[in-house]
């Protein structure tokens, strides 16, 4: 279980399909949904369940909205997962640009994530 707090723009990881279901309810905000090469809006109290090995991720929406929290409820295996090129995916930059099945490669053009104490404003009112 992991709770995303996403700027406009921002997406929650690389456009990914994995070998378990995972689940996702917007507690605040907006987002858009990249589902098997769609995008779909969604908004506080959507909810979005992906079978395992379907494709999807999710980035922040709007222009200079708050930002949008979801929770994230899953549980990714060692091996099992891929992350295929995606045009709708690439226009948000959440794709790797070829097929790959390394993380690091789909990954490369971020930093290292780390943990942060939480700061004052980052969670909309």
């Amino acid at each position: 279980m992991n709770l995303f707090v996403l700027a406009p723009g921002e997406p929650m990881s690389m456009y990914h399909g994995e070998e378990t279901q995972e689940d996702f309810l917007v507690l605040a905000g907006r987002c858009v949904l990249l589902i098997e090469g769609e995008e779909r809006p969604l908004a506080q109290w959507d909810f979005a369940h992906c079978p395992a090995w379907t494709e999807h991720t999710i980035v922040g929406a709007g222009v200079g909205e708050a930002p949008c929290v979801v929770l994230a409820v899953g549980s990714r295996g060692a091996d099992g997962i891929r992350f295929p090129a995606d045009e709708a995916a690439l226009k948000h930059g959440a794709s790797a640009e070829r097929d790959t099945i390394d993380g690091s490669e789909a990954y490369a053009r971020f930093q290292p994530g780390r943990e942060t104490p939480y700061r004052e404003g980052w969670l909309p009112e």
